[in-house]
Order: C-alpha cells, then sequence, then structure tokens
C-alpha cells in the first residue's frame, strides 16, 4: 500500500489563469479526462474548478461560459499537501474537510498534483464500487 501523497497523486495537473473563460476548462477537462483545473496567478495556485463547478456555479445559474471568467466560479480556499506527505495525513484532512480533492504542492508552493478519493479508492479497495467506477475508462 502506497505510502507517501506522491504514490498516488494525478501528476501534471492542468493549470489555467483565474482570468480564463468557464469554457476552456471545460474543454481542457473533457480533453484529459479529468474532473477539475486548477487555476494559477503569477505562478502560484489561487484556486481550483471542478466539473461540479461549472455544473452548479455556472450552467444552473445561466452564466456565459465564453465570457465568464473561472475566477468567479472558483473554489478559492485551497488545501494542500506536499508529495512527500503521508497518505493517512491526506486522508485525515479530506475527511476533516470533506473534500473530494486535495492540491499537491512542492516545497515552492507549485502545484504539481492533484490527490482525490477516485485514486484512493483504487488503492485501498479498487473493488469497491468507487474503485470501480474511478478505473473505468471514461463515458464521453
Amino acid at each position: 500500500m502506497a505510502k507517501q501523497v506522491r504514490e498516488l497523486m494525478s501528476e501534471q495537473p492542468i493549470k489555467l489563469s483565474s482570468s480564463s473563460p468557464i469554457i476552456e476548462a471545460a474543454r481542457r477537462m473533457r480533453a484529459a479526462n479529468v474532473g477539475s483545473i486548477i487555476l494559477e496567478e503569477n505562478g502560484r495556485p489561487c484556486g481550483i474548478v471542478t466539473d461540479r463547478d461549472i455544473a452548479i456555479r455556472a450552467v444552473a445559474d445561466g452564466r456565459d461560459p465564453q465570457t465568464t471568467p473561472l475566477s468567479e466560479i472558483s473554489s478559492k480556499d485551497l488545501t494542500a499537501v506536499s508529495p512527500d506527505d503521508d497518505v493517512e495525513r491526506a486522508v485525515q484532512i479530506m475527511r476533516e474537510k470533506a473534500i473530494r480533492r486535495v492540491l499537491v504542492v512542492d516545497s515552492r508552493n507549485q502545484a504539481v498534483g492533484i490527490l482525490s478519493l477516485g485514486d484512493l479508492a483504487l488503492e485501498r479497495d479498487s473493488r469497491s464500487v468507487l474503485g470501480q467506477i474511478s478505473a473505468a475508462p471514461p463515458n464521453q
């Protein structure tokens, strides 16, 4: 079983400027088969946008995906761990904060990955429903 976050995290996360339009994030998520994008300003993480944010905070509110910047629908209260952190610490943080994804940053506060519930499910119990869903190919 994995001991460090680096062993489970999804590497090379997609990063966009917080001023990028919603449609760009949606297209990048679709192309990469991922459910989140990290927002950056001046090379530093400043937010995260998920596919759920696009549905709930943009589409359901009638925002124009061509012109609305990601900053208007993003979560800005970021929770981060280090790639060297123990997986159990990341699990504890995710449980305490009731979050599905945690940002992984290096010693320079650069975003280097994302650790998701799906990543954990695949590692911990690949036969669970969440593990099976996480392992399944995307249905585009």
